[in-house]
């Protein structure tokens, strides 16, 4: 792809987001579905009586990928008006059809269904990415489900969980977001042929007030574009509030996917976990030694974009005045069409990732066991009361030995909190008894267990449904 170096150039396009994405996007995806839209209106308008022959529709059709841009962008700069520019344009390249293009319909006719089928298909890519990130990580979690680790609440040490399952976090939030595209995606509805204010007045002129055949046009508009209804009711737009539905499902995707570039980026701190290191990739200029997380960032650094681009549409929703307004138009091209590009480089960088995952066993063990006496104390605790020790004193030298064992660690020392107790004549206790209690797997709970049973219950069933789609690959750009 050829740079232009004297102009701006989006680095959505240029670095993060995926060709196919962006064709979503493109001129040729919108105005080839105008013309689709056209078509399917020019048909049903023919099979319910309207004086349209089946050679004007043929033209149509035959043009509906031959747009003449030169043409279009010619007459806008005359009339000023995007739709009915590219009317002229189809109507120059099918002379037999000209008369009856667009026939009833508004301009809303073609941008907001196009609008409607241009989300549903960027959102089938979403689904189609997610599912993958979402196979990486349940292989991932299933393979490490049974490998103790130190857990964390408020980024201090706390009871012990296993890789495996602090996985099935970061999935069970990816499988909530999954949920949610697919229910926008089933519920997506067109905004149909509604009219100028939504009444459908043009059309009740053209049928001559058949209300029937009215309702009958919009069914087939539906089916022909593959939705099963257009929307019950609208002004001359479908309701904003679908774009923000749909922007706040992509930043709930955003969101699942910077609470796991962050966990990521802390643990590859810890050295427990990292992210892929290519064999030539350079970690810092100044520092030849550094592997930066920098992808995790990346994905940090487009969420929050993603979260805060979601409020474009909300307000837009809520400052629509009466049957509509223009004050939407130049806000959501830009917001809904970012929204999903920065989306699918997220989830582009996320399968890149998760599909790598390095793990360091021995440093994950190290930094467990330098925190498990601590956490041992409970059992340890017990054992001593079970040798004969006296549960509230023993508690007291618990928390008096923890202490000084604690400040030793500070001070660099090593954590001699097990000789310490041992030494202790009120606890009974050998050293080696001791020892015998801190092993990691008694203190992960069900954590091997919880990880299996929600991969087999609700991962895997997705999985499954969705093999098809399964095995896809991202190339980073950078």
């Amino acid at each position: 792809m050829s740079k232009n170096y004297d102009s701006y150039e989006s680095p959505f396009c240029t670095r993060y987001a995926s060709r196919e994405m962006q064709f979503i996007f493109s001129a040729d995806k919108k105005f080839t579905t105008w013309r689709r839209l056209w078509v399917a209106l020019a048909r049903g308008e023919m099979k319910l009586g309207l004086p349209i022959t089946q050679e004007q529709v043929d033209e149509l059709e035959k043009n509906v990928t031959n747009i003449n841009y030169d043409v279009a962008e010619a007459r806008e700069k005359e009339v000023r008006h995007d739709v009915m520019s590219h009317v002229y344009a189809y109507g120059q390249q099918c002379p037999k059809a000209a008369g009856i293009i667009h026939l009833g319909a508004t301009s809303c006719y073609v941008g907001d269904n196009t609008d409607i089928i241009i989300m549903r298909d960027a959102l089938l890519l979403v689904k189609k990415k997610l599912v993958n990130v979402m196979a990486n990580l349940a292989k991932f979690a299933d393979e490490y489900k049974s490998m103790p680790c130190l857990a964390y609440t408020h980024l201090q040490p706390a009871q012990p969980t296993t890789v495996g399952k602090r996985a099935t976090l970061w999935l069970n939030e990816l499988l909530m977001d999954y949920e949610e595209v697919c229910y926008r995606i089933d519920n997506l509805k067109l905004l149909g042929q509604k009219g100028t204010t939504g009444t459908q007045a043009s059309f009740v002129e053209l049928f001559n007030g058949d209300s029937a055949k009215i309702k009958a046009l919009e069914k087939s508009i539906a089916e022909e574009m593959g939705f099963s209804a257009c929307v019950p009711v609208s002004g001359q737009t479908y309701s904003r509030k679908i774009d923000s539905q749909i922007l706040a499902t992509l930043s709930g995707i955003a969101q699942t996917c910077s609470k796991f570039s962050n966990d990521l980026r802390l643990l590859q701190n810890f050295e427990e976990l990292a992210e892929p290191f290519e064999k030539n990739q350079i970690g810092s200029s100044a520092m030849p030694y550094k592997r930066n997380p920098m992808r995790s960032e990346r994905i940090t650094s487009l969420a929050r974009y993603v979260m805060i681009d979601s409020l474009n549409p909300a307000f837009t929703a809520g400052t629509q005045w009466f049957e509509r307004t223009l004050d939407d138009s130049a806000n959501k091209r830009v917001s809904v069409a970012e929204g999903f590009l920065a989306v699918d480089a997220i989830l582009n960088i996320m399968m890149n990732v998760t599909d790598g995952i390095e793990v360091y066993p021995e440093m994950i063990k190290r930094r467990l066991m330098a925190k498990l006496p601590f956490m041992a104390t409970e059992n340890i605790m017990m054992r001593a009361v079970e040798n004969g020790g006296n549960r509230q004193e023993l508690h007291e030298q618990l928390r008096v030995h923890s202490q000084a064992a604690a400040l030793v660690i500070k001070q660099g020392g090593e954590c001699d909190l097990p000789q310490r107790i041992a030494g202790d004549s009120a606890f009974r206790i050998t050293e080696q008894e001791i020892e015998e209690l801190l092993k990691p797997e008694l203190y992960v709970g069900r954590a091997p267990e919880q990880t299996k049973e929600f991969l087999s219950e609700f991962i895997d069933p997705i999985l499954e449904e969705n093999k098809g789609d399964l095995g896809e690959k991202a190339e980073l750009s950078v």
